[in-house]
């Protein structure tokens, strides 16, 4: 009889230990998310503060997210992954060094 309880309190009840930490888990996941949006929020109200203040800032937004530009410039983004780039092994190098 104190095995069944014990396997009914600690294992197969809705309100079982096993539950009980499968929700501490939802609930850590669901407090971080929540911060998440949070500091989203906040990056996005400063954007919108920053946009009624004049049409100059739109062009800083196209420019910084969307790489837009003016007519009269030029943009250089400068990135250490470059595409179809092929990263040579050390003993490659070596075999190449010995030839």
């Amino acid at each position: 009889m104190i095995i069944a309880g014990v396997l009914i309190v600690g294992v197969i009840d809705d309100n079982s230990i096993r539950q009980h930490i499968k929700y501490q888990i939802e609930i850590a996941t669901l407090r971080s998310e929540i911060e998440k949006y949070r500091t989203e929020y906040d990056r996005d109200l400063r954007i919108l503060q920053e946009m009624r203040k004049g049409p100059e800032v739109f062009g800083k937004i196209a420019r910084e997210r969307y790489f837009m530009k003016a007519d009269n410039e030029d943009i250089f983004v400068l990135s250490t992954d470059l595409p179809g780039s092929v990263e040579i092994d050390e003993d490659e190098e070596d075999k190449d060094s010995i030839r």
